[in-house]
């Protein structure tokens, strides 16, 4: 698989002769993000890829970065002897070292136009590798999370780029460039990514609120992740006010209406009232329709009565209690139910009333104060 990995040119100084003549660093150890796209797995965002001490410092790799072909921009293809003197402004010298955790690499370009390019600012420095990608994962000594490591690193070109995704210090490619993959780089400038245009730092147009705007690739990551997790939380609220509705619709459809509210209550008083003429004493506050029904009948047979019955038996004893209490009594049976009993008075007063009468009449035309 082919890498890519960009620093900025150091040091840089012109001979006698003309020529340019530098120190790089080209390559470093640790780990750096891609994405999973990039390298063969897209069901992963981002890999996380590392790059150990022993595969960069190896004999291998180290031999592999002396007496490179130094080229102005990634080639689409690997350099070559059939292609170099299409591609090649310069090489790379044999002294190659360890610096740290980099590989630093001295380098001289021998053509004219691109010793102005990098005089006049196009002065980083891209890595063109191949390597293999072993997708087994494990934690550094250090404890860093790994999803695949770097194995035969070797190094195939040193580009001159007018400026690295990864920034000025190491970098390993750009996706859309022809040679191969970049790790996922911090954010930089936005005067950056418009110096970028010129060099193999890619920028895409992302559209935000309607309005497209250009940026660099992490950047457009960045958004992207905003833009999903945005959308993301947009789902969960509509999912939350759809649950909400429902809910209430459902403690709609149980609420009574004002009609069944009217009815019930004068069920209610109907039975209370029902239950007070069958027997004045029940108590039926706190109690249930069923329960009153039942105590109306204890209160009448007995407890005996519904002991061991079910409601429905139950209900039907207060039923007939009910009946038997509305009936309209029948005054005249009543009251001669023990038979008619005439009630004998005196006659004196009949007939002393009568004498009064007669001495009345007797004695009305007679002055009523005789002298």
């Amino acid at each position: 698989m082919n890498f890519t990995d960009t620093v900025t040119v150091a040091g840089t100084r012109r001979t006698a002769d003309g020529y340019l003549v530098a120190d790089a660093r080209i390559a470093r150890t640790g780990i750096q993000n891609y994405l999973g796209a990039e390298i063969g797995r897209p069901e992963m965002r981002t890999v996380r890829v590392y790059r150990p001490g022993a595969e960069v410092f190896s004999e291998d790799t180290l031999k592999s970065a002396a007496h490179r072909p130094v080229t102005n921009e990634h080639p689409p293809e690997m350099v070559t002897s059939a292609n170099w003197k299409t591609y090649s402004v310069g090489q790379t010298g044999d002294e190659i070292a360890g610096e740290g955790i980099f590989i630093r690499v001295p380098l001289m370009v021998s053509d004219e136009a691109t010793i102005q390019d990098i005089e006049s600012g196009k002065q980083e420095l891209s890595a063109g590798y191949v390597c293999d990608l072993d997708f087994t994962a494990g934690v550094t000594p250090a404890g860093e999370a790994y999803d695949a490591v770097q194995k035969n690193i070797r190094i195939n070109h040193i580009a001159i780029v007018r400026r690295g995704r990864a920034g000025p210090k190491v970098r390993i490619g750009d996706v859309a460039a022809p040679w191969g993959c970049a790790p996922l780089a911090a954010p930089r400038s936005i005067s950056d990514d418009h110096q970028n245009k010129e060099g193999t730092m890619l920028t895409k147009t992302v559209t935000v609120d309607g309005v497209g705007i250009e940026v660099s690739d992490q950047a457009a990551e960045i958004i992207a992740t905003l833009q999903q997790r945005l959308a993301d939380a947009d789902v969960a609220y509509q999912k939350a006010i759809a649950v909400r509705d429902a809910e209430l619709d459902a403690i709609k459809t149980r609420l009574l209406s004002d009609v069944e509210i009217e009815r019930r209550a004068e069920a209610r008083a109907d039975l209370i009232g029902l239950a007070k003429a069958i027997t004045g004493n029940v108590k039926t506050a706190g109690l249930s329709d069923a329960a009153i029904r039942k105590a109306v009948v204890v209160a009448k047979v007995g407890e005996g009565a519904v002991e061991g019955r079910s409601e429905a038996y139950i209900d039907a004893r207060f039923d007939m209690l009910a009946e038997a209490a509305s009936e309209t009594p029948d005054l005249f049976a009543a009251a001669v139910k023990d038979g008619i009993n005439t009630e004998q008075t005196s006659m004196a007063s009949a007939f002393t009333a009568y004498a009064a009468m007669v001495r009345d009449l007797q004695s009305a035309h007679l002055p009523a104060n005789p002298i």
